[in-house]
């Protein structure tokens, strides 16, 4: 029986327990070890008690010959159950629920509700703490019961679990399983269900050929007559002083004895065991009566000291030894019983050991460990050791969607292991992402990853440089004719040393005797070529070592292929984001613009700038972050940016223009964009952010409306860093609500800083600290906005950014006095010759002599029309920037309108002589009334 260290009824303090689990408190004294232990696993791959996702797969079944085995022990089981309300469920080696039987009704709905049925995943991994997982995690008889379970849903239920193992293999074919309610639950249900898995196991070694039953009888016989003592009971696990023998120890010495038996000159190995304890290893042939030949590894348990010189290759035992009549070490007998076929003896054709605990004895006595046939278990290690190396490769090979990380991954995984030195080659076309034409024995590769065992790698090419292998090279071949290539002596192999006969002599001199060379092929195309060289081992590369290589570099070429497509749809989408942003910058003299934008690693997304040119010589700057990535982000990006400029064209106030970007961002939202056809509807996207700040170098104010983006800072030429306080406002998309504008005054030479959350927030930096990082960069004076996007970007970005950022850095000036002219004008059509004069007179003295005509006449019609049509104070500015630009402001917001006058009209021809002088002209609003202005170059 298995003991326990608390009450299986002590609900309340298991309760107590687990709550303090889940916390990170310490409870070895109140769970059983067994249990404590399943639940660290579970919490160590991340699963929620109050949330569980069983997978399911339909069509689950059991090998015949377990069925043909386990079907009378299944139904002698179920009928000592009828009375008990108990479910028997039938579980395979991977914990998936293939039957389910017996049981009332209502506890079969109950488990139905917790997906406890078959096609569902019961494995310790997904489901938690169970009777079905943690017994094939633990690789032995569990009972569980009540909050003993990890997850929520499974608390209600008491249930005992065995695994079933083919006594020839050791592998676990099935597990028994008995749930019922809580209340219902009994500990002599894991005496049921451990009775039953051992019944299956002794009619699974009934169905045992008679080539094993007969090796296995002639090491019984070479036991018997050795004088060999009786062997304990099943399932006793020997005391060491104290310490049990742990699976990891099990799992070492079958391992250890697979080896044994595999090697032909080896007789005795030596195993250093937890606990300081020592497992000596003894190799003997058996000979059955037919004349079956096998071999048999006993192990004895010593709790002294570590022995030496046991590791060490031995001379074969003698006939007399093998037959263990003679002098020979005399082995413990196994379990004395009429029937030895239903011994519980590891009798694999394959070599593979029993996992059960009783197969080791101690020092009293050696005990059989493993018997098989040295062919057959080399062969069983050398598959073990190959499958184990395809499954490291697998994990290893493709973390990544960047084709050189890809084809690094391969080399690291093939060197030491199974090369000395490799090199993989792909064409230029595949590191673009492009899709590759089928390669030729001549055609160029650049060399994209390197591995060697020792410093002095002997190659003729390094990463980055381009590869033209001639055609008697193994590479071309290989390329040629799409299949690997085998030189195991390269001495031999002439036409590899055509490619650089001198060079190649001192590599084989160094010690590189043989070579591998296997296209890099997927989907049906070429994509490279990989060589793998053996130097540094002795034995050259064989037939076994072609076909893994073929499998390795396969499975290498599909991750490879992956990425390269993944870098084509990156760089499609990148190209059309790149496409929508500003391509260069656009001219204005009210703030001096520095800029940047990257791209995340994992996709594009729907960040940008922008820099828009106002009148006034005010200056727009605007910067944005659509929801999302990809090429969806993207286009609404483009869209947002096409509409942010012809909503600046209009001169609307910065809460008038984001409250239209707002209603734009909602019809996007809801689909109400043109679709190329039903299928290919405009998907949703859940919001954006914007920032928009409008700057006036004559009154230096800087007006600033935000949308759910982050603060903008303001640097001051004294190196001071403050983030303006501005309402955050509501995301566009959302609607309803109208947006703040704040306004403040910047000294000359301040830089105003605005950027998109990637560059002050990520998976593992909160905005605050993103943002106390970035003042810190921020707080320096007299740096040039250039220097400002550099110094934050080196200081706030990783190596490969999680999302997009743009920033924005603007240094402002200011129109000085001397550019700037302004007359305050009454409603008085007398003072139009006046302010005709005055122009002229300012003109002269800014020598723009040329532009006096045209000038006057343009400040008289719009002072006129003014006088005529408005009302309120009239004012006249002239601005000498980039252009000269003349403004007349009214207190009326009606707005004038350009139309084409009829030859027998009086009027109607004043703006339309506006429009043909000027270069631009237009209306813009104030809170007081609106400004005609007009705008010529600068001669």
């Amino acid at each position: 029986m298995i003991s326990l260290s608390v009450a299986w009824d002590d609900i309340g303090g298991l309760v107590d327990a687990h709550e303090r689990f889940l916390a990170g408190a310490r409870v070895e004294a109140d769970v059983r070890g067994p249990v404590l232990e399943s639940w660290k696993r579970c919490r160590s791959v991340g699963l929620q008690p109050h949330q569980l996702l069983l997978p399911y797969e339909a069509g689950l079944s059991l090998d015949e010959l377990f069925l043909r085995a386990a079907e009378p022990v299944l139904a002698e089981l179920l009928d000592s159950l009828d009375e008990m309300g108990t479910v028997l469920a039938v579980c395979d080696g991977r914990g998936r629920v293939i039957q389910r039987l017996g049981g009332a009704k209502g506890l079969r709905e109950r488990l139905d509700a917790v997906h406890f049925a078959p096609g569902f995943d019961a494995s310790e991994g997904v489901a938690g703490t169970n009777g079905v997982g943690t017994a094939l995690a633990q690789r032995g008889p569990v009972y569980v019961v009540g909050r003993e379970h990890f997850a929520d849903c499974l608390q209600p239920f008491a249930c005992a679990g065995s695994p079933v193992r083919n006594p020839l293999s050791g592998r676990v074919e099935a597990v028994l399983d008995l749930t019922c309610l809580r209340d219902d639950g009994d500990p002599a249900m894991l005496r049921l269900v451990r009775a039953a898995a051992q019944a299956i196991e002794d009619r699974l070694l009934d169905q045992a050929t008679e080539r094993e039953r007969a090796l296995l009888a002639a090491y019984h016989r070479a036991a018997l007559a050795a004088g060999g003592a009786p062997r304990p009971p099943d399932h006793v696990v020997p005391d060491h002083g104290g310490d049990q023998l742990g699976r990891i120890d099990l799992a070492v010495l079958r391992e250890k004895a697979e080896e044994l038996i595999a090697s032909p000159n080896r007789t005795l190995d030596e195993v250093l065991l937890s606990g300081g304890r020592v497992a000596t290893l003894l190799r003997r042939q058996v000979f059955g009566a037919a004349g079956e030949t096998g071999a048999a590894v006993e192990a004895r348990i010593l709790g002294g000291p570590r022995l030496t010189g046991l590791g060490l290759p031995v001379t074969p035992p003698s006939d007399a030894e093998a037959d263990g009549s003679a002098k020979a070490a005399a082995p413990a007998s196994r379990r004395a019983r009429a029937h030895p076929a239903r011994a519980r003896a590891a009798v694999p054709p394959a070599s593979r050991p029993v996992e059960t605990v009783g197969d080791i004895l101690d020092g009293a006595g050696s005990r059989l460990l493993l018997l098989g046939e040295p062919g057959v278990g080399r062969l069983a290690v050398l598959a073990r050791r190959r499958l184990e190396f395809l499954h490291e490769a697998g994990s290893r090979i493709g973390t990544t969607l960047d084709v050189t990380r890809t084809a690094e991954e391969l080399a690291e995984v093939m060197v030491p292991r199974f090369a000395d030195f490799v090199a993989v080659d792909l064409p230029d076309a595949v590191l673009r992402g492009e899709e590759p034409e089928e390669l030729g024995g001549l055609d160029a590769l650049r060399r994209v990853a390197i591995r060697s065992l020792r410093r002095q790698s002997h190659h003729l090419y390094d990463v980055g440089d381009t590869v033209a292998y001639v055609p008697s090279t193994p590479q071309a071949r290989c390329l040629e004719t799409r299949q690997s290539v085998m030189e195991p002596v390269l001495a031999e192999a002439g036409g590899w040393f055509a490619q650089d006969p001198q060079r190649l002599e001192r590599v084989l001199a160094s010690g590189v005797h043989s070579l591998i060379t296997v296209p890099l092929r997927a989907r049906g195309t070429t994509l490279g070529v990989v060589s793998l060289y053996r130097s540094v081992r002795p034995a050259p590369f064989e037939d076994d070592d072609l076909s893994l290589a073929q499998e390795l570099v396969g499975r290498a070429a599909v991750c490879i292929d992956n990425a390269r497509r993944y870098t084509r749809e990156h760089n499609t989408a990148l190209t059309l984001q790149r496409s929508l942003l500003p391509k260069g910058r656009p001219e204005q003299s009210a703030v001096e613009v520095a800029c940047r934008y990257l791209p995340a690693q994992a996709g594009v997304g729907g960040d940008w700038f922008d820099v828009i040119p106002l009148s006034g010589a005010r200056v727009a700057l605007v910067v944005g972050d659509v929801v999302g990535h990809g090429l969806h982000a993207a286009a609404t990006m483009g869209r947002l940016r096409t509409a942010v400029q012809n909503f600046c064209s209009l001169d609307l106030p910065p809460d008038d223009l984001l409250t239209h970007l707002d209603d734009l961002v909602g019809r996007l939202d809801r689909g109400e964009g043109w679709a190329v056809d039903s299928t290919h509807a405009d998907s949703g996207i859940v919001g954006a952010t914007c920032l928009y700040a409008v700057y006036d170098p004559v009154s230096r104010r800087c007006t600033l409306t935000c949308a759910g983006h982050p603060l903008p800072a303001v640097v001051a030429p004294d190196g001071t860093v403050e983030f303006i306080d501005l309402p955050s406002g509501q995301l566009l998309g959302l609607g309803g609500m109208p947006f703040e504008t704040v306004e403040l005054e910047l000294a000359e030479g301040s830089q105003l800083v605005l950027y998109t959350d990637g560059l002050v927030e990520d998976r593992h930096r909160d905005i605050d600290s993103g943002l106390d990082g970035l003042r810190t960069v921020l707080a320096a004076a007299g740096r040039a906005p250039e220097d400002t996007c550099e110094a934050v970007l080196d200081a706030l970005l990783p190596v490969r950014p999680g999302d997009d950022v743009a920033l924005l850095v603007a240094r402002t000036h200011v129109l000085g006095p001397d550019r700037i002219a302004e007359w305050e004008l009454p409603s008085d059509p007398a003072v139009v010759s006046g302010a005709r004069s005055a122009v002229t007179a300012q003109l002269a003295a800014w020598g723009l002599d040329e532009l006096a005509f045209t000038t006057e006449l343009i400040a008289s019609e719009l002072v006129t029309n003014a006088i005529r049509h408005a009302v309120g104070p009239v004012q006249l500015r002239l601005l000498r920037d980039r252009a000269l630009i003349c403004e007349v402001s009214d207190g009326s917001s009606t707005s004038p309108r350009l139309r084409r006058a009829r030859s027998e009209d009086e009027g109607g021809r004043g703006l339309f002589l506006v429009a043909r002088l000027t270069e631009r002209w237009g209306t813009r609003y104030t809170p007081s009334g609106k400004v005609i202005w007009t705008e010529q170059p600068l001669p």
